[in-house]
């Protein structure tokens, strides 16, 4: 296998990727990036997030990790957070998943960023228990909360009605 830096040329096979694992987190309707999105943000002079995939012996992508910096104001330091991991369902168990964590764990450990985090759907218990085998711990004292579409338009809105 080989892990690499996505290129502008990969775009289709991001795109690909995002839906697979949107169906397998049976959100497919939610999908709405588009391949000038991807291209804008991903390939853009000062990126602020980045893909890494991973290809399989024959080459071709097969998964990918798709990630940003954070900061911890506690620590004083960087750290990454994995917004999405995804393997194609044939290649699981043969150490790509897991070779994409642990690379974003070295790119962690050499910048010195202190913290390597993401979020598991509750259900997900084959991706929960992977996680744990790897060491990660449950965040369980936290609850995440999210403001989208009429409540953010109206939050922020310059002149509240």
């Amino acid at each position: 296998m080989n892990i690499r830096r996505a290129r502008p040329d990969d775009v289709t096979s991001i795109l690909r990727l995002i839906s697979e694992l949107a169906e397998y987190e049976q959100a497919l309707d939610e999908v709405k990036v588009t391949k000038s999105q991807i291209i804008e943000h991903f390939f853009c002079t000062d990126p602020k997030v980045f893909c890494d995939l991973v290809e399989s012996e024959e080459g071709s992508v097969v998964g990918f990790a798709v990630w940003f910096l954070n900061y911890s104001t506690w620590t004083g330091t960087h750290g990454i957070y994995l917004e999405d991991l995804f393997v194609e369902p044939e290649f699981r168990g043969r150490g790509y998943g897991r070779s994409l964590l642990v690379h974003l764990a070295r790119i962690c450990v050499q910048e010195g960023y202190q913290r390597f985090q993401w979020w598991v759907l509750n259900w997900n218990t084959p991706s929960i228990e992977f996680y744990r085998s790897l060491g990660a711990q449950p965040m369980d004292e936290w609850t995440t909360y999210r403001v989208t579409g009429d409540a953010l338009r109206q939050l922020g809105d310059p002149e509240p009605q």
